[in-house]
């Protein structure tokens, strides 16, 4: 028996996964969820779902098991709080909160509901990320001693039209977000890979000099001039971590990471993955394995996908879809391969009651780094401790 699944949020990137919860062979329903009344009517339209509903306030009171929160950044702590006091499951796109005391608030909700709760943290599914953790699994790096990770998105690349479209007439005055808070495509990457997590950060900023002198005006919000931060991370296996958030960078854009251990090691740069050894010879050029395509599903997978024909869009070799739905083939897939295993995660956790990767604690342990290393980095760099909220029962690991 599967679930019923709310979507509020009817937004241009909540249409990457309608699709999908839609497909899901243990989805029985869908609900749209919007406060635009003409945009939830489109947008049902468009993807064929029956059932709307106007509010979350509204949706919380239905019968629906789960509800997927795709809104704007600031709104999913509160919200998904709201939704898991209703008795209901949750899915929240990133960030999952703003504040120490909204993910502090966030893990009680899930402690005392007892309900699911995934964060939808693309980068756990990146290829390099699958790669490099099946390779620690293996204790091919020996010990991790060093790793560094990154999001570069300069504003130019959509970023104004995206604020302007969130925050309306008033939108200068919330441009200036710190990066910090929103770490985790970076965080997730070492995180998961190691188990490890943060216990202090040391966070330094740079103070933006672009023309358009938006992270500097007075009535910034947010109170920050940093338009791109980087921290110095302990990590409690005794390595060390470099994490950077840039908002302003010459710079293609991308989300990446390099892990050294004391065997083995990973490196990437632009157009560029490598294994690394201690002998030239037997480096390995990763990226033909790397690489997402939209490539078809070799004869084993497709085997294992019932049989049918199609592709699993934007995956690449190291992506195992021969466990994800055959309804998923031909579908939408992407964040480099991340939305369908995302999707299959939450909705098998909700139906079969699993433990679901990137769970409320994992979202803390990705989070919470970067909110503190924002306020040292507003200290001059002075070394804070992180407060960590544990850890999933029975924790064990990922899929």
């Amino acid at each position: 028996m599967g679930i019923e699944l709310g979507i509020c949020g009817a937004g241009a990137f909540a249409e990457c996964f309608i699709p999908l919860f839609k497909a899901h062979p243990l989805v029985d329903r869908v609900v749209l969820c919007d406060l635009d009344a003409e945009k939830l009517r489109t947008k049902a339209e468009k993807f064929g779902i029956a059932d709307t509903c106007p509010s979350l306030d509204q949706l919380c009171q239905s019968s629906v098991d789960a509800i997927a929160i795709i809104t704007q950044h600031h709104l999913h702590g509160p919200q998904a709080v709201q939704a898991l006091r209703s008795g209901k499951h949750v899915y929240s796109a990133v960030p999952s909160a703003i504040s120490i005391e909204e993910m502090s608030a966030l893990v009680h909700a899930v402690e005392q509901s007892g309900r699911t709760y995934m964060l939808g943290e693309t980068s756990y599914y990146y290829p390099c990320t699958l790669y490099c953790r099946e390779r620690f699994r293996q204790g091919d790096f020996g010990h991790v001693v060093y790793a560094e990770a990154e999001y570069y998105h300069d504003y130019v690349h959509g970023m104004y039209a995206v604020a302007q479209w969130r925050h309306g007439a008033e939108w200068e005055k919330y441009f200036g977000m710190p990066p910090f808070f929103y770490p985790t495509h970076s965080t997730s990457m070492v995180v998961s890979v190691t188990g490890a997590h943060v216990t202090h950060v040391s966070g330094m900023g740079f103070v933006d000099r672009h023309p358009d002198n938006l992270y500097a005006r007075p009535d910034n919000v947010w109170k920050n001039p940093f338009s791109n931060e980087t921290m110095l991370c302990k990590m409690s296996d005794g390595s060390v971590a470099r994490i950077s958030e840039f908002r302003r960078i010459g710079h293609p854009g991308t989300v990446g990471m390099r892990m050294y251990g004391t065997e083995a090691s990973y490196e990437e740069q632009v157009n560029s993955q490598t294994w690394v050894t201690k002998d030239r010879a037997t480096c390995m050029d990763l990226r033909e394995e790397l690489t997402c395509t939209a490539q078809p599903a070799t004869e084993g997978q497709m085997a294992a996908l019932t049989g049918s024909d199609g592709t699993h869009q934007s995956v690449s070799r190291v992506h195992p879809v021969q466990r994800l739905p055959a309804e998923f083939i031909g579908l939408p897939n992407g964040h480099n391969g991340a939305h369908q295993f995302l999707v299959d995660d939450f909705v098998r956790a909700c139906a079969l009651g699993e433990m679901p990767p990137n769970n409320v604690w994992d979202a803390a342990r990705y989070l919470l780094p970067g909110l503190v290393a924002h306020q040292s980095a507003l200290q001059g760099g002075v070394l804070i401790e992180v407060p960590d909220l544990g850890e999933a029962p029975g924790k064990g690991e990922g899929r």
